[in-house]
């Protein structure tokens, strides 16, 4: 299948007319006829029903227009990208981080550099926390946002840290504990808690989710293995959590600063070996910029 085929079917699919689809196309009426051909032939169906006055669509014809026009318009837009980066000289920085959870932190520090690198094309890759540490090692990626204690540093890899995040209780906005300044680990005994087995959690955050839960006894334990379930758990009320400070967009849910715990080291990875320039350029700006 090549665009050639996708363009001649698509004007006469549009226009119910060979010698109209002929001339949009600048080619002949028995060169889109081939084209349409060799499509049918492929795909190993009947798209156009054809006499000697009238094109109509099958009704294979009506499913494959759409997703006909859905790849063209992906090529049609891929190739605007490149000849926009053509055109602008910008340059692109592979950027991973393990969870979408971090985006708020990452948010704040594109923003840094938006305006002191404008050539800056920052492309970024949310993966979960194996995957992203092979593409890491194997220099797929530029650099890497996550938290201190869950990212190996291996052979020339450099740790920068950017923020010292809070530990938090994640309540029901209408509990009584989110009127509270700060919480101590204790009083978190009395409610439901919501453990969350996944990557995507800090491992210093699943230790003190265990923790707090081996004082709660069992039927009282929400266990799930995914960010956004827990938070959904916690606004439906059916128990507290442990989490990272962060803002949250739903007013459903509220975060107070858990007494004595250590604050978590959030910063970027990347390889001192490397030469790229624009690397150099961005960590200079993001661990000289102050984010309170």
């Amino acid at each position: 299948m090549n665009t050639d085929q996708l363009k001649s079917f698509i004007q006469v699919a549009e226009n119910l007319n060979f010698a109209r689809a002929a001339e949009i196309l600048k080619i002949t009426q028995s060169a889109v006829s081939r084209q349409i051909h060799s499509l049918e032939d492929e795909l190993g169906t009947k798209l156009l029903h054809r006499t000697t006055r009238t094109v109509t669509l099958t009704p294979a014809g009506i499913s494959f227009l759409e997703d006909a026009k859905n790849v063209m318009g992906r090529l049609k837009i891929a190739e605007q990208k490149l000849q926009r980066h053509q055109s602008t000289n910008l340059q692109v920085l592979t950027i991973g981080c393990q969870s979408e959870a971090n985006l708020d932190l990452l948010c704040k520090i594109l923003k840094s550099c938006r305006e002191q690198i404008p050539e800056l094309y920052p492309f970024l890759k949310v993966i979960p926390h194996r995957s992203i540490l092979n593409l890491f090692y194997q220099e797929e990626l530029d650099l890497l946002f996550g938290f201190q204690d869950d990212i190996p540093v291996k052979n020339d890899t450099v740790y920068k840290e950017l923020f010292r995040i809070p530990l938090c209780c994640i309540v029901p906005a209408a509990h009584p504990y989110a009127a509270k300044s700060e919480l101590a680990r204790e009083e978190l005994y009395l409610e439901n808690i919501v453990v969350c087995n996944s990557y995507a959690i800090p491992a210093k955050v699943a230790e003190m989710q265990n923790q707090i839960s081996q004082h709660i006894l069992p039927e009282s334990t929400y266990v799930c293995e995914n960010l956004q379930v827990l938070l959904t758990l916690v606004r439906a009320g059916y128990g507290c959590s442990v989490l990272p400070r962060m803002n949250f967009v739903n007013s459903d849910i509220c975060s107070v600063p858990l007494k004595n715990s250590k604050p978590l080291s959030y910063g970027l990875f990347y390889k001192k070996s490397s030469q790229n320039p624009l690397l150099k350029n961005f960590i200079a700006i993001v661990t000289n910029t102050s984010y309170h």
